[in-house]
């Protein structure tokens, strides 16, 4: 079965820091660009993060360049995002997704991501 599952959101204060995992199975990880996106409340989902297949190259969201770091671990099968000193504002759920292509791009609507997860939710407190 082809999937993303993602773990490791929770409740943290402001200031803090969590690292989500997303874990993928039923197809060739290492063929994929992977993301990360997030849909705040009352907010369109947005990217956060794309790594190539290499993990090679990477790009982020300007609301979290300097604070989260994207990685991949391609004989674990795994895509993490370190998420540190976290704000009220990155509160959301955070999704991760797979597109068949060797890197990704800044704007995050190419490549086409068509392997989605249910999603873990972050809430930070203030």
């Amino acid at each position: 079965q082809v999937q993303v599952v993602e773990s490791g959101g929770g409740l943290v204060q402001a200031g803090g820091s969590l690292r989500l995992s997303c874990s993928a199975s039923g197809f060739a990880f290492d063929d994929y660009a992977m993301g990360w996106f997030r849909q705040r409340p009352g907010k369109k989902r947005e990217g956060v993060s794309c790594i190539s297949w290499s993990g090679g190259s990477t790009y982020y969201a300007d609301s979290v360049q300097g604070r989260f770091t994207i990685s991949r671990d391609n004989a674990k099968k795994t895509l993490y995002l370190q998420m540190n000193s976290v704000k009220p504002e990155d509160t959301a759920t955070y999704s991760c997704a797979a597109a068949r292509a060797e890197v990704c791009s800044s704007d995050f609507d190419r490549p086409e991501y068509n392997i989605w997860g249910q999603g873990t939710q972050v809430t930070v407190s203030s």
